[in-house]
């Protein structure tokens, strides 16, 4: 069988619901990271705002969005497993959140743009994890999980080539900022060819206890992911980096999308891998290669090492971000999979919070290695994490 056949009986494997979600968010990514790599040019250089009001713009929409995480994910499975209106609902309410980006006067509507962002992709993620693990086998969750997380890198390749076309043509960072629009609005007619998945346990009618819905199986791999979670602050700050080491605005939109790119093309293999090697192996190559490249940022590398520095990062992201979701999805057992999903979300969107706000702080008042640095050491406490895990299931 030749390789473009293999691929094509590889991506027939996946299941339909799979796919159309796939599509759904490659066209909601391509938006979203259109406007990812400008905004904090946009903020810095256009509106004058500091770096540390990045940080805080970043970690307060993260923090805002904690707490409907694990209650959309919680209702979706008690209202008899539907998913679909809720993803619905998180993808409607991002699209309405790029027009108000575009036309922003000042750092405050930016923060409501983001708010409003946050609060869609927290009332979608995890009905939408629910949804991905209903609609796949369970031996297929990491080939399911990792189909979804290459469409949606794919979208996000995209975004960022658009954006650099846009700017070569002479628009402005905000002119730019209002093509977000048109795959956002794609994005909520793809969703209508999204079907419902009779979930895999029965839905919980009742109002469960935290202790209930989440097994002592899911404890520790939550806690691994949620230490890794805080130092793994936004990815602005990597943008920023990439531009004080000398990369024009131009240039570091194009090393944001070589980074994309490389976890597009890896996200796929790696998930199907992880179903026959195990997930912990990938998660632990995911985390030492961010230690690295992490350390070597905080170093202070010449421009010319941004770009593979970027295009390694993004081995970090095909091996952890779809093959995590897998590995808690191995664990879940019959807890509800959107109560699961949602105290992930929560669990490592408020890490998250505390990510972002204190990178921006080192940032301002330690130096600019310094985020880095704490990120670097976030991996290696992640990784000790799953030696732990790795001596406990021996």
């Amino acid at each position: 069988m030749s390789p473009l056949a293999r691929l094509r009986s590889a991506r027939a494997a996946i299941p339909a619901n799979v796919r159309s979600l796939s599509w759904v968010s490659l066209a909601n990514d391509l938006s979203s990271e259109l406007a990812y790599p400008i905004v904090p040019l946009f903020l810095t250089v256009t509106l004058g705002a500091p770096v540390a009001v990045i940080g805080l713009i970043e970690g307060v929409a993260e923090g805002v969005s904690v707490g409907l995480r694990g209650i959309a994910g919680t209702l979706s499975d008690r209202r008899g497993g539907r998913r679909l209106p809720w993803v619905t609902a998180g993808y409607a309410a991002t699209a309405l959140s790029r027009p108000l980006l575009a036309v922003a006067p000042g750092w405050g509507v930016v923060l409501g743009a983001r708010l409003l962002d946050r609060t869609g992709k927290a009332i979608r993620a995890a009905p939408r994890d629910a949804l991905l693990r209903d609609s796949a086998a369970d031996d297929r969750l990491g080939a399911a999980f990792g189909y979804h997380r290459m469409m949606d890198t794919a979208g996000a390749v995209m975004g960022p080539l658009v954006a650099v076309g846009l700017l070569a043509l002479g628009l402005s960072l905000r002119g730019a900022l209002w093509f977000t629009l048109v795959p956002a609005l794609a994005t909520l007619v793809l969703v209508r060819r999204v079907a419902e998945a009779p979930p895999r346990v029965r839905p919980v009618r009742a109002v469960a206890s935290r202790r209930a819905a989440l097994p002592r199986s899911l404890i520790l791999p939550l806690g691994i992911l949620t230490i890794f979670a805080l130092g793994n602050s936004s990815d602005v700050f990597l943008l920023l980096r990439a531009h004080d080491l000398g990369l024009s605005t131009t240039f570091v939109v194009l090393a944001y999308a070589a980074y994309n790119l490389v976890y597009a093309l890896l996200a796929w293999p790696l998930g199907t891998l992880s179903d026959r090697v195990g997930r912990a192996r990938l998660l632990a190559v995911g985390f030492a290669v961010f230690g690295l490249v992490y350390l070597a940022f905080a170093a202070g590398p010449p421009t010319w090492a941004v770009w593979p520095l970027f295009a390694v990062y993004g081995l970090y992201a095909a091996a952890t971000e779809g093959v995590a979701r897998a590995w808690i999805a191995d664990r879940a057992g019959a807890a509800g999979a959107g109560a699961v999903y949602g105290v992930l979300a929560s669990a490592t969107g408020a890490a998250l919070l505390i990510a972002s706000v204190g990178a921006g702080l080192l940032w301002s008042h330690v130096g600019h290695s310094a985020p880095f640095l704490a990120g670097a050491a976030s991996a290696v406490a992640a990784l000790a994490g799953l030696i732990v895990a790795r001596v406990m299931a021996s």
